[in-house]
């Protein structure tokens, strides 16, 4: 099934199967895709005034940072293998946020390698603590990361990497942080929410998931925090690395309970009643019993890793893991193994990587990266595992980010 998946998101626009899909996009027009690119609203969707409706979510062309590195020289065989998606799906408003940061440490004091960043955010409540997440979890990670190296151990030669636990730890902190004083800072003369049009205003009632994985030559290390998931790929066996915090699991029950809160089944097994994730950035009303503390793994890369696969729990509501993991190799078949050399594991030098990251200003599903510079494989497996989630009924924002783990990547 997923080879047949595969071969209808390849076929031309002039295909049968593509006519079949643009009339079910006609009947189904509250249902819109974003590829790779940045998603903004339309300017008609913004200028309307009409609070009521879901605003539209459009594909943005390739930005100012495309354009700066197409001039400077730079082609897309610097970045690393990837593709993601970001779909509102049926809901009224995109929560969701996905930020990717090639060598986000930009040369600093990793001495094993460039390593990349991925992060999926699922907000709850408003999209602002998500969108905080987004522009500025990689920098405080990196800046813990360079902190916790710059000691004299970390220059000598053969040094162990910093503790990713701890610099996990507190960047999420950090992060925490920044989205309770963003929220006790708002004035009424500055409404940009819909959680500051309430009355009294709700913004530390929203939050947000954190999905973070840090993918080196030797290593992947992934910290969570909310039910947002993490799967790797090896020999076509999935491997979870991370494990939903969900209010009903016995030992996140355990911790919510000795801090004095309750789990109140409504709907699924919530937080006093009210939130569906027992950890999260944000949710200032729910503390201490939802916190900020992420569960990091770090995992070995071996030679039978195939992908890693990032995404919000839209797709993992209604998709297995087993499922997942199955159409992204069978994408991977069908466009063929890596060229070795078309796209080495490097990414932008530092003065390119800053062009980059100066187009990132404003609100987008995805930051970070350009459409042109993921890989056709990874790209159709994660709007394949899109349109999934939507065709099973997922009723939730949707986003997924596929990585190619192959040692040809």
């Amino acid at each position: 099934m997923a080879e047949i998946c595969c071969d209808e998101a390849k076929s031309t626009p002039g295909s049968a199967s593509a006519s079949a899909v643009t009339a079910l996009a006609r009947r189904r027009p509250r249902v819109e895709l974003g590829g790779a690119g940045a998603c903004r609203p339309t300017p008609a969707a913004d200028e309307d005034g009409s609070g009521g409706k879901r605003r539209r979510v459009a594909c943005a062309a390739p930005g100012r940072s495309c354009r700066r590195l197409a001039a400077a020289g730079f082609g897309s065989r610097w970045w690393p293998r990837y593709g993601v998606t970001s779909v509102c799906g049926l809901r009224r408003e995109m929560e969701d946020a996905v930020s990717i940061r090639p060598d986000f440490l930009h040369g600093g004091a990793s001495s094993s390698g460039k390593r990349h960043f991925f992060g999926v955010f699922d907000g709850h409540g408003c999209c602002h603590v998500a969108r905080l997440c987004q522009d500025r979890m990689h920098e405080l990670v990196a800046d813990e990361y360079n902190k916790a190296g710059s000691g004299e151990g970390a220059a000598a030669a053969g040094a162990a990497e910093p503790a990713w636990k701890e610099v996990m730890e507190k960047g999420f902190a950090r992060m925490d942080d920044e989205a309770a004083s963003w929220a006790a800072t708002r004035s009424g003369n500055d409404l940009a929410c819909r959680c500051e049009l309430q009355k009294p205003a709700r913004c530390d009632h929203a939050g947000s998931t954190a999905l973070v994985a840090v993918v080196g030559p030797t290593s992947v290390v992934v910290a969570s925090a909310g039910d947002s998931r993490a799967v790797l790929s090896r020999g076509g066996v999935p491997v979870p690395l991370s494990v939903d915090h969900k209010p009903d699991r016995p030992d996140e029950l355990e911790r919510i309970q000795a801090a004095g809160g309750r789990v109140i089944f409504w709907d699924g097994a919530r937080v006093l009643g009210v939130l569906a994730m027992s950890r999260a950035i944000g949710d200032g009303y729910l503390k201490p019993f939802v916190t900020a503390e992420p569960e990091v793994t770090v995992t070995e890369r071996t030679d039978e890793d195939e992908c890693l696969i990032l995404a919000s729990d839209g797709l993992w509501d209604v998709v297995t893991n087993e499922m997942a993991c199955e159409v992204v190799r069978a994408c991977f078949r069908s466009n063929g193994p890596p060229s070795p050399g078309a796209r080495p594991s490097g990414v932008l030098p530092p003065a390119a990587a800053a062009a980059a990251r100066e187009g990132d200003d404003g609100p987008a599903a995805v930051k970070g990266v350009d459409r042109g510079d993921s890989d056709r494989a990874c790209s159709d497996a994660a709007l394949l595992l899109a349109k999934l989630a939507l065709a099973r009924r997922s009723s939730d924002n949707v986003s997924v980010v596929v990585v190619d783990l192959r040692r040809g990547s």
